[in-house]
């Protein structure tokens, strides 16, 4: 109705603005009507040679109202350089002089609008030139306004129907496009959209979670601010995924190839949670929406309950042996052979301290220490042994320590359970560790004699998610190795996995430079975790 009110109003206005526009221009015509008249007076014969005699007399009135008859003008007067009528429509105003001046003595003619004794004319004046060209006076003209008006009226009609037609016309294709633009918006009023728009916006840049909308054609057409600080992405509204993506992980997995519900995904800073889901409205398909979930935090506190359960179970088998063992003592203490007691006492008290003194040889960092001595620990009460090899060797200040903690502890969680897991093999389950601090680099090494990597896998072990065995309590699987794999990349090292039985992992690590970069703080959750591995 808005729409049909507005078209009405344009359509009059137009029409009013159409009618004052033709009435200058039928003002105009009827002037140069006027002055065509009075220069065919001008050029009369016996008008020149009556006034150029200067007594004009019955001869110029004569063919004056000849003329003005025979051309419908409201008046023809002749007019000599004093200002003198020899003509006239009023015979009583012939002789009188004129109140304006003579305007043709610069020997053009002038056309305009005259209010004159017989009322508003549309007025032409020309150049009367005698026989021999010399000028002699003027030939003034009129054609009454009823006539210019009379033309307009008559006009007008034909005017209206056309402003009649093509407000029909406009407001047929206001319609149209009204029905269209409901469609497309589903039958929302402005004052809905606007709403919902203010309510999107609120919604989108409030919450703590990462929201990337897509259309159908795949481009960017949301992004909210936790979106922009988890994936990294500036200005890439309108953009194509690939634009402003390099080809890997993330980008599978917003752009649907990876799917599933929460797909894992590793960056230099975060480790999120994926979920795309296609957007459909009435049957049309409306693009995609993915979500974005920041579960750095929850994956360390995971990991540590995790951790902190395999702490309890070893304390706890612990705690049996050691019973055992004071029940053993006591046993020989009560049958008198307390020698043998002393000599099971020493030798228990020193078989904690083997292991640690052992690593100690070898490795000068305490924090590598205690993480091998727990994982050691660990490991015997699932059945496994680890060895440092003699070849190890480690400063008190090694470069890399963090990432050293995180990829050490890592690989041995791996190893851990894909070892623990296996069939009995001869010499018992067996990790072999090797940390070397060499002139320009770093090497760790970690070989079991578990079943291995399956032949075509040594690639897609170090992908987010990617596991070999199922969830365990509330550990995530598949993150360690990827995690390992992007410390490595980050610091412009090397790891290299066999495949087959046997898994043997090798990482070189190059000596930072004076400007190396910085290791990302989330990939450090797991870094002094004794337990909860992630292969």
């Amino acid at each position: 109705m808005n729409q049909l009110a507005i078209l009405a109003l344009t359509g009059v206005i137009g029409f009013v603005l159409f009618a004052f526009a033709q009435r200058a221009q039928l003002d105009r015509a009827y002037e140069q009507r006027a002055l065509a008249i009075a220069q065919t007076a001008a050029a009369d014969p016996q008008i020149k040679r009556a006034m150029e005699y200067g007594g004009g007399g019955d001869v110029v009135q004569t063919v004056a109202e000849r003329i003005r008859k025979a051309s419908g003008a409201s008046y023809v007067v002749v007019i000599d350089l004093h200002g003198i009528r020899h003509s006239h429509r009023i015979p009583a105003l012939i002789g009188e002089p004129v109140d304006e001046p003579i305007v043709v003595r610069d020997g053009h003619p002038h056309v305009g609008t005259d209010q004159g004794a017989t009322g508003r004319s549309a007025n032409g004046k020309a150049p009367l030139y005698g026989r021999f060209g010399a000028l002699v006076g003027e030939v003034s003209v009129g054609i009454p306004e009823h006539d210019v008006l009379g033309e307009l009226w008559r006009e007008l009609p034909t005017f209206a129907l056309y402003a009649a037609i093509a407000t029909s016309i406009g407001a047929a294709a206001a319609y149209l496009l009204a029905r269209r633009l409901k469609r497309t918006t589903f039958g929302l009023e402005l004052e809905e959209i606007a709403g919902l728009l203010q309510d999107r916006e609120a919604m989108l840049h409030g919450i703590r979670e990462g929201v990337v909308a897509f259309d159908p054609d795949g481009r960017i057409t949301v992004v909210n601010d936790e979106a922009r600080r988890l994936l990294g992405l500036g200005n890439a509204l309108g953009h194509q995924l690939e634009e402003v993506l390099p080809d890997g992980r993330l980008r599978r997995a917003l752009d649907g190839t990876l799917a599933g519900t929460d797909v894992s995904v590793l960056t230099d800073d975060h480790c999120l949670a994926v979920n795309r889901m296609p957007v459909t409205l009435h049957g049309q398909a409306l693009g995609a929406v993915v979500t974005v979930r920041d579960r750095t935090e929850l994956i360390g506190l995971l990991r540590e309950l995790d951790s902190v359960r395999g702490l309890t179970d070893a304390l706890r088998a612990q705690q049996h042996e050691f019973t055992n063992r004071m029940h053993t003592l006591a046993g020989l203490l009560d049958i008198g052979e307390h020698q043998s007691a002393y000599e099971y006492a020493i030798e228990t008290a020193h078989s904690g301290q083997a292991l640690t003194e052992a690593v100690r040889r070898h490795i000068g960092n305490q924090l590598i220490v205690g993480l091998i001595v727990a994982k050691a620990t660990v490991a015997a009460e699932r059945g496994v042994r680890i060895v440092l090899t003699e070849d190890s060797a480690l400063g008190a200040d090694p470069p890399h320590l963090h990432s050293l903690l995180t990829i050490v502890g890592n690989l041995l969680d791996n190893g851990i359970d894909a070892t623990a897991e296996a069939p009995p093999v001869d010499g018992g389950r067996l990790i072999r560790l090797t940390l070397a601090e060499e002139a320009e680099r770093i090497v760790v090494r970690v070989a079991d004699n578990g079943p291995g990597i399956a032949p075509g896998t040594s690639q897609s072990i170090f992908d987010d998610g990617w596991s070999t065995r199922p969830e365990r309590g509330t550990a995530r699987r598949g993150l360690g190795l990827a995690m390992v794999h992007r410390l490595v990349q980050r610091h412009g090292g090397t790891i290299r996995v066999s495949e087959g039985p046997g898994a043997v992992f090798a990482v070189v690590l190059p000596l930072p430079d004076t400007a190396a970069a910085p290791v990302p703080q989330g990939a450090l959750f797991t870094a002094a975790s004794p337990m909860g591995g992630e292969g």
